[in-house]
């Protein structure tokens, strides 16, 4: 018999045995008998657990990556959902998520992780494997949650590779970017942020290894990951919060099926209103897929690119 099950056999108004007696002789420890469970948020019902605090952050945070644990807390409990700032915080970190903001360098890179200057500065990004890029995010599912992490290509905005894990470690992510290389070649760049799977000697020795120019984020540099959020946005919003996934075997069905759709059937107007893989295998016969340059993704200093990416936000 399980301990909830003994439990449910006790009778707090038995008139000859005594809790502490019921206890001994069922075999449940006394402290799960007094204690009632606290809310895990304070001022909520006591079914609300740390799993509905990260779904409600995941949507809040996709829909204004900017906003810091400070902001999604104050906006979280003037919807009813109160959570101080500490909460929020640390739910975040075990996200893996943190507002897109510029930060100052306030710590070293661990033992043996090398961190690799940005290229990306005034590059006019215009064919397919120019420039790649990874990020990772996270993926709620019925009891828990997932780390994605999508390898794209820059030009095309197409998704190259993608894995899922229980675990923020680096094999996932040099799965995806082994996969990628095997499958569409290699890119000129390829550039990430400064997250340890990315610094780490398993995912750069891939990249040099294959003859790859790395760049990574540094500070100042936080509007390029607009683009990869995007592709984010666009999974959460028409995929992941709508199908509402029981566990990682119905995730990973589901989002593969998206990532064929977005690469193969949705229309970008950026690019024409042509779908992302059209336009890589385009770009993979002529030297590139956009007419003219008219479109392409030219890395100006931020204060120009600031309302503009802004715009693509709210798009």
């Amino acid at each position: 018999m399980s301990a909830p099950d003994r439990r449910a056999k006790l009778d707090r108004g038995h008139p000859d045995l005594s809790m502490r007696r019921q206890c001994a002789m069922l075999g449940v420890a006394r402290s799960g008998v007094y204690r009632q469970p606290r809310p895990a948020i304070p001022g909520s019902s006591p079914g609300t657990t740390d799993l509905e605090a990260m779904r409600r952050i995941d949507a809040l945070f996709t829909a204004r990556p900017f906003y810091g644990a400070r902001r999604i807390a104050r906006t979280l409990s003037e919807e009813a959902f109160p959570i101080d700032r500490k909460r929020a915080r640390r739910l975040m970190r075990l996200m893996g998520i943190e507002a897109l903001g510029p930060k100052p360098r306030t710590t070293q890179p661990a033992p043996g992780r090398k961190i690799y200057p940005y290229l990306l500065r005034e590059l006019t990004i215009d064919r397919p494997n120019q420039v790649w890029a990874a990020d990772i995010t996270y993926i709620p599912i019925g009891r828990g949650f997932l780390y994605l992490v999508a390898v794209i290509d820059w030009a095309s905005r197409a998704v190259l590779a993608w894995r899922l894990s229980n675990t923020m470690e680096a094999s996932f992510c040099v799965a995806a970017l082994e996969e990628a290389l095997a499958r569409y070649g290699r890119p000129e760049i390829f550039n990430t942020d400064q997250g340890s799977q990315f610094t780490g000697a398993a995912f750069t020795g891939a990249l040099i290894e294959a003859g790859v120019r790395i760049s990574m984020d540094g500070r100042g540099r936080w509007m390029d990951n607009v683009f990869i959020e995007r592709v984010w946005r666009s999974l959460k919003y028409e995929d992941v919060y709508l199908k509402g996934y029981a566990d990682g075997r119905e995730a990973k069905a589901g989002i593969g099926e998206y990532f064929a759709f977005y690469n193969e059937q949705r229309l970008h107007q950026a690019h024409g209103y042509r779908a992302p893989m059209a336009v890589w295998r385009e770009g993979a016969i002529q030297t590139c897929g956009l007419v003219d340059n008219a479109h392409a993704l030219t890395t100006r200093p931020q204060a120009e690119q600031k309302q503009q990416q802004i715009g693509l936000l709210a798009a």
